[in-house]
């Protein structure tokens, strides 16, 4: 095998190797794009159901199915308001933001956590007021959510604060039977509580652009392969003009040079 030979066949393998791990970053997108659109459809599927009772949709295992994410419930029983909770540094109003965490028992005996919403931060650590909950029996109703997992870095919170809606870690702070498989954004309650909290947000029905990403990877590889080739291509012409004495083919932009050549020349000889 000659060097030229050589050369080309590495040229080509690693054109192979980008393409491969541009099929990679594909697949990957289009993955993207696919759980995306799942969870899209999921929110139009549920968001705005009719409300059903809480043990409709988590028995008595506890546990919630996925499908169930958004789907509003209703919670009949009372706020256990001295043991409300807040969570820190939630995006909201283009600030930090606190939530409002406060558990609720159900007439089944169960404690369901229920965000009511977010206050602004304070001068402190701590937000300057937050709104009671209403006293006595109240009828909420609230869409389903899963929990959080906790901080990766291991961030804290001061007490009567928490840095994430990690469940299993809130039920640890609050008496009773907690529900740890999800909590709910609350949607309405009857009577209402004193003072106002900031609301949520509808999910972004925006599907992102995992799918152009993935054509773009695509697009890369084959340029890959187009770009080796006019590599290997050039190397060829320039072999045959150089060694075998055989010219290039004349492009437009070395008629030109050579025209211009050509005028030097008659000047020269006048």
């Amino acid at each position: 095998m000659s060097a030229r030979m050589g050369r080309w066949t590495v040229y080509v393998l690693i054109a192979i190797g980008f393409a491969i791990a541009c099929a990679v970053l594909s697949n990957w997108q289009f993955d993207r794009n696919e759980t995306r659109s799942e969870q899209i459809a999921l929110v139009e599927k549920n968001y705005d159901a009719d409300p059903v009772p809480l043990a409709d949709l988590i028995g008595t295992d506890g546990s919630l199915d996925p499908d169930d994410v958004w789907h509003p419930i209703v919670l009949t029983g009372e706020y256990v308001a001295d043991e409300q909770l807040l969570v820190r540094n939630r995006p909201h109003g283009g600030t930090s933001a606190f939530e409002v965490l406060v558990p609720f028992r159900d007439v089944d005996g169960r404690v369901f956590i229920v965000d009511r919403g977010w206050v602004p931060p304070g001068d402190g650590d701590s937000p300057d007021a937050v709104p009671a909950p209403p006293a006595g029996e109240v009828e909420v109703i609230v869409r389903l959510r899963p929990g959080e997992q906790l901080p990766a870095s291991g961030r804290g919170a001061p007490e009567g604060q928490v840095p994430t809606i990690n469940l299993p870690s809130i039920a640890e702070l609050v008496d009773g039977d907690v529900i740890t498989s999800a909590y709910g954004q609350i949607v309405s309650e009857k009577p209402a509580g004193e003072g106002t909290l900031g609301g949520f947000d509808s999910p972004t029905d925006d599907p992102g652009p995992h799918l152009s990403y993935a054509i773009q990877w695509i697009l890369f590889a084959l340029m890959g392969f187009v770009f080796i080739g006019y590599i290997i291509r050039t190397e060829i012409v320039k072999h045959r003009e150089e060694v075998e004495g055989v010219p290039a083919p004349i492009t437009k932009s070395r008629r030109r040079d050579k025209d211009a050549d050509v005028e030097d020349e008659l000047l020269d000889a006048r």
